[in-house]
């Protein structure tokens, strides 16, 4: 029986079945109306961990999760990240994992979510051009300052996630997976074997018609989606898994929350195991 549950860090507990918000219109209009709604009737089904990033919309999107949600009730984890900053006369974005910045975003991050402590803040991407040391080192001393309950990482190789956990405990990463692009799979294995939570963002992807065909020759045994069959697929891969979907309409995500209830036998595992080439190797 697959779990529904995971202790983020070993005590935080969430719904292993997410959502991500990154997709929400957040612009003034109907559309922001939609966003509002979709979001309330997630936590009404019973979502208990929400995605969000400064990146999305310049920390528009962590307003809107605040003005559907606030105050928020027990359990729910909105987590964020941080790290990619706009810069330049065009206002390009860019990796930026200075202290500094790093800082101004964590705390402008706490005015925009209405909160004392984000309970998870994950560095968005490791800016090649500041020491790794720096960065997470910064996020160590705001988590000893009581602004960051538990910290993360995204988009990370296996010796990336080494080198951080020498300096501090890291709770989570998001790194890209999904049933038909497995490249960080080697990452994914690290966490597992550390009991460290992945967050496979594109949870759901399409490859090749080949590919296609399978799942949807899966889903239509289950009386399912190809969709719910990728979902429940991640479920049951590992179960340090937390797979967070993101859509802007509501009939997805109740299809979405669905694949939580369907099962797949050990023979469609070994269907779809067998869709992508294994990756060999660390992570890029």
């Amino acid at each position: 029986m697959t779990s529904t549950a995971f202790r983020i860090g070993g005590d935080l507990s969430v719904r292993r079945l997410g959502f991500g918000a990154m997709h929400l219109p957040t612009e003034p209009s109907s559309a922001r109306e939609t966003s509002l709604a979709v979001a309330r009737r997630a936590v009404e089904l019973g979502i208990t961990l929400i995605d969000t990033a400064y990146l999305y919309g310049g920390g528009a999107n962590e307003e809107l999760l605040a003005e559907a949600l606030h105050p928020y009730p027990d359990g729910l984890l909105i987590t964020t990240k941080v790290g990619v900053a706009q810069s330049g006369p065009s206002g390009e974005w860019k990796l930026s994992g200075r202290p500094e910045v790093l800082r101004d975003q964590v705390e402008q991050a706490l005015r925009r979510l209405r909160v004392e402590r984000i309970e998870l803040l994950q560095l968005h991407r490791v800016d090649p051009q500041t020491p790794l040391a720096d960065q997470v080192g910064t996020l160590r001393d705001l988590r000893t300052e009581g602004k960051i309950g538990r910290i993360g990482l995204s988009e990370v190789t296996v010796d990336e996630l080494d080198q951080a956990r020498r300096i501090v405990d890291i709770a989570s990463v998001q790194n890209r997976y999904n049933l038909l692009d497995r490249e960080h799979e080697p990452v994914l294995m690290a966490c597992e074997a550390a009991g460290i939570a992945f967050l496979p963002w594109r949870p759901v992807a399409w490859g090749e018609s080949g590919a296609r065909a399978e799942v949807a020759a899966v889903a239509a045994e289950l009386d399912a989606t190809p969709t719910q069959v990728a979902l429940a697929w991640l479920l049951g891969r590992s179960p340090v898994i937390l797979p967070i979907p993101g859509t802007a309409r509501i009939d997805h995500l109740e299809e979405n929350l669905a694949a939580e209830r369907l099962h797949l036998t050990r023979a469609h595992h070994d269907r779809l195991d067998r869709l992508p080439e294994p990756a060999e190797g660390s992570a890029g």
